[in-house]
């Protein structure tokens, strides 16, 4: 029996110098990426400067932080097209649209970007406003300040795409009177947890949930929290390759970008955000949608929010393209710019004759 315990104790040291080892190429791989990447940013499309910058007043006080950019040519703009982006991100996650779309001359558009509360630049929102209702109340004083009139495409990712949503649900005279055109990325209308995130992360009764909100809400213990994720970088680092882009090579550079998005967001914030997913179901606010001509996109290898999402939203909308991105995971719009800039242009150049809704109604 001694010998059989020597045995184990051997095979276990074994297999743990193994993983020990393993562990030490991993981080060495990526520390490598992450070297590759800071080399690589240059590569990337040169940041273009806004040509307005300031805050718009949310209906509870909250500073929301606001870019406009005008088309490159100097040309007056046909409409202004509006981005938001997702959980976690913040208006940097456009980068690829916001240079294609300032140099689209057919139609030229007036661009407009914003940091969701509690995220980017934009203010620290109240826990107890951190739902998808006042995502929905922020988008339209963005819209009421920013482009008070015209007409109007919206751009949604992910969360983005469900402020949209709530938007046609408190106000939905808006999209018959001013919203032409909205696009529709890698998002869902319910149900998140029935394909894509588990349900158990995403519900209300996962236990986990309530120890994450008291620790989040007990400042010590978060700021522990995010201490241990500057400390663990690498390896959130590669989980964010993983679980965010698809299996198709990767620019370190643009996993780079994404995870200095994600690092400047609080474990705080991502708590009191990623309670709102679980109770997310609004397939009958686009009902709402119906006379907006609309852009649905997914990517196939999304293992965020599946495809199938897309393929729901689409089914409601009568009017609505929907484009399957081939080896795309969550971030489409970082992963392959080029075909999905190419259908947001096409979907906008659709918008540019488009009449006032309400009076294609009458």
């Amino acid at each position: 029996m001694r010998s059989v315990g020597w045995m184990a104790s051997g095979v276990l040291g074994a297999a743990l110098t193994v993983l020990a080892a393993a562990g030490r190429v991993h981080r060495h791989r990526t520390a490598e990426l992450r070297r590759i990447a800071s080399e690589a940013a240059n590569g990337l499309p040169p940041v273009l400067p806004p040509d307005r910058e300031y805050t718009v007043t949310a209906d509870d006080g909250v500073e929301l932080s606001v870019e406009e950019f005008d088309p490159a040519d100097g040309g007056a703009p046909e409409f202004t097209v509006i981005l938001i982006h997702g959980y976690t991100l913040d208006r940097r996650c456009w980068l690829f649209q916001r240079h294609d779309l300032a140099h689209s001359t057919s139609p030229r558009v007036r661009q407009v970007f914003y940091d969701l509360r509690s995220h980017g630049r934009s203010g620290p929102s109240p826990r107890h406003a951190c739902t998808l209702e006042q995502l929905g109340r922020d988008l339209d004083a963005v819209i009421r300040a920013a482009a008070p009139e015209g007409r109007v495409v919206l751009i949604g990712h992910s969360l983005g795409g469900m402020t949209i949503m709530a938007l046609a649900e408190h106000n939905p005279e808006l999209f018959a009177e001013r919203i032409c055109g909205v696009a529709f990325l890698n998002t869902s209308a319910g149900d998140i947890g029935r394909s894509g995130l588990p349900r158990p992360l995403l519900s209300r009764r996962n236990p986990i949930m309530p120890v994450a909100r008291r620790l989040s809400r007990w400042e010590p213990g978060a700021r522990a929290v995010d201490r241990g994720r500057e400390a663990c970088g690498n390896l959130i680092w590669s989980l964010t390759r993983k679980l965010a882009f698809g299996p198709e090579a990767v620019d370190p550079a643009l996993v780079e970008l994404m995870y200095t998005m994600m690092r400047t967001t609080s474990f705080e914030v991502m708590i009191d955000f990623l309670a709102l997913f679980g109770a997310h179901n609004r397939y009958a606010a686009l009902a709402g949608l119906q006379y907006a001509k609309a852009l649905v996109l997914g990517g196939n290898c999304d293992r965020v929010i599946q495809c199938q999402h897309s393929e729901a939203i689409a089914a409601l909308l009568p009017d609505a393209e929907l484009v399957q991105v081939e080896g795309s995971g969550h971030m489409t719009m970082l992963e392959q710019p080029e075909h999905v800039n190419a259908h947001l242009l096409d979907l906008i150049s659709q918008c540019a004759g488009a009449l006032p809704r309400r009076e294609e109604v009458v």
